[in-house]
């Protein structure tokens, strides 16, 4: 009797030493990739001159490069990903660096060359400013000698818009500075007054597309944006804000709520065109996840959602952004990896290695490993199929939630 005992003593002892050197070398892994990342994100932004208002160019690379299929994108800086960025820098610990970004966004909503509403558009050219004023992006079409501009890059999509709300409230956080406040709630109360959509399920449209003299307004509803907007406006309202963010939450909130599917388990994407018509057939990670950290408390049946993402959305050790991937997209397994820590799960150490392995010479994290990888999703209106794709290319919203993950820091709330 006495060796039995002293054999499941061992035996237990083995066990709890194997779990422990798994631990170690996941929480290994993770700080690598938290003081890679950082460290990546603070060479970039110290690479822009001087210490006034600066975007970050979202594919950095592509400034070395000269290659036709990827030229509306070169020098560009989505607002997205910037937003993303000058959160992860506060996670880092670089909180100048981040106002550096939101005095960007702040100029830019105040000094547009067209509209005089306060509005973001979804991307400017990245760099340091100059003469108070963020320009657009575009370049010299030489073949055919006119100046080229992307209709989705000028446009103005809900969800950046919320986003950049969400950098603004995180920047009042660490400097007290009362524009910051303001300009995050003017970002909340251009969506109120221009995308509010009236039509059942209630929420927020899609924003605007295309170019300044015709831009056609987009009726859908995403989830993605209405998630963006709910922990937007709650932030917001607990920062003693008006009544009317509370309502502003209660509406995106109320949309999210309407879009999980209590049979399947899982949130829909929004809805078609019209803004009234449920969208079944695909399935968007951001969608699925992304609510398990904007609402907290979320209803208990939403944790249910974990056995869709496992079983639609894994790619390898990793996560892909559709319905059935074609690879792993590493800004959406970083996100997964965010929300496991918030829902208190453990984040399987191939998640880190995943991550890990997508640092790029430069030092940023690959959209993808893949040469490409897809989304089922059209860019706008005037594309012709689903022509939004993830490229093999650096990217600074990959490398940015790779921060958020690797600290374990919610960028809907502010705080690890």
């Amino acid at each position: 009797m006495p060796m039995r005992w002293r054999h499941v003593a061992s035996t237990g002892l083995i066990f709890t030493m194997v779990a422990s050197t798994h631990a170690n070398a996941a929480g290994a892994l993770q700080q690598q990739l938290a003081d890679s990342s950082c460290a990546t994100l603070r060479a970039a932004a110290a690479a822009e001159p001087g210490d006034g208002p600066m975007l970050l160019p979202s594919y950095p690379t592509l400034l070395k490069q000269s290659d036709d299929s990827t030229r509306a994108l070169q020098n560009v800086a989505f607002v997205y990903d910037n937003a993303l960025a000058g959160i992860a820098l506060t996670a880092c610990g670089d909180a100048d660096q981040a106002r550096r970004i939101a005095d960007a966004l702040l100029l830019a909503a105040a000094h547009d060359p067209s509209f005089k509403d306060g509005r973001l558009r979804n991307a400017y050219r990245a760099g340091p400013t100059s003469a108070d004023k963020v320009e657009l992006p575009g370049y010299w079409q030489s073949r055919g000698n006119y100046w080229s501009q992307d209709p989705y890059q000028v446009g103005t999509a809900t969800g950046n818009v919320a986003w950049a709300a969400l950098l603004l409230l995180t920047v009042y956080d660490s400097s007290h500075d009362r524009r910051y406040l303001d300009a995050a709630a003017a970002q909340l109360h251009w969506i109120q007054a221009h995308t509010a959509g009236t039509a059942p399920p209630t929420g927020y449209e899609g924003g605007f597309f295309g170019y300044d003299n015709a831009q056609r307004t987009q009726h859908w509803k995403a989830t993605e944006h209405n998630i963006d907007v709910y922990a937007a406006a709650i932030w917001m309202s607990r920062e003693g804000g008006d009544s009317s963010f509370a309502q502003q939450a209660k509406l995106a909130g109320s949309f999210v709520n309407a879009m999980w599917d209590n049979t399947q388990h899982h949130f829909l994407v929004g809805t078609l065109d019209d803004g009234k018509t449920l969208s079944r057939d695909k399935s968007g990670l951001d969608a699925q996840v992304w609510p398990l950290l904007a609402f907290n408390p979320h209803p208990t049946e939403w944790n249910q959602v974990w056995s869709w993402v496992e079983a639609q959305h894994r790619s390898g050790n990793g996560y892909g952004y559709r319905r059935h991937p074609d690879g792993i997209w590493t800004e959406g397994t970083a996100l997964v990896a965010t929300a496991l820590e918030a829902s208190g799960k453990p984040v399987p150490d191939t998640v880190w290695q995943v991550l890990v392995a997508q640092k790029s010479d430069e030092g940023m994290l690959y959209a993808t490993p893949n040469p490409r990888i897809g989304t089922d999703f059209a860019i706008g209106p005037t594309s012709t199929y689903a022509d939004f794709f993830y490229y093999h290319l650096p990217h600074l919203g990959a490398t940015a939630w790779a921060v958020l993950a690797a600290k374990a820091w919610n960028p809907f709330t502010g705080h690890p």
